[in-house]
């Protein structure tokens, strides 16, 4: 079983960037789709972007542009998430979690969850 780790969070100003990890251990990324995911108190969660094993990715919250960029590196089992130009609206704890055959804006199609890391935005 995958396990996953996020680490980079902690409080930024608004207009401020940040750069989330997700680091995997067990089998390895290499033939998995990682979603970044957050949810906020009170807050539904929601799908923030997904890259997939072939190394193309969706961004659900922007549909596109460069606030939001998923990249990874199967050599170090890792997917980073940056996030430019925060909004007090990104605040939230961030998960990622892994598929093993495609991205999914839906959570209920995942099985393996990182602990999450919380980003908080605000002056």
């Amino acid at each position: 079983q995958l396990r996953l780790v996020e680490s980079g969070g902690g409080l930024v100003q608004p207009g401020g960037s940040l750069t989330l990890s997700c680091v995997a251990s067990g089998p390895g990324i290499r033939d998995y789709a990682i979603t970044w995911f957050r949810q906020a108190p009170g807050k539904e969660r929601e799908g923030v972007a997904c890259i997939r094993a072939r190394g193309d990715s969706t961004d659900y919250l922007e549909r596109g542009g460069d606030r939001i960029i998923i990249s990874r590196d199967n050599a170090k089992d890792t997917v980073t998430l940056q996030m430019h130009r925060l909004k007090p609206e990104d605040s939230g704890k961030y998960y990622c979690a892994a598929h093993p055959g495609y991205c999914s804006e839906s959570g209920t199609q995942y099985n393996d969850w990182g602990q999450g890391t919380q980003v908080t935005v605000s002056s």
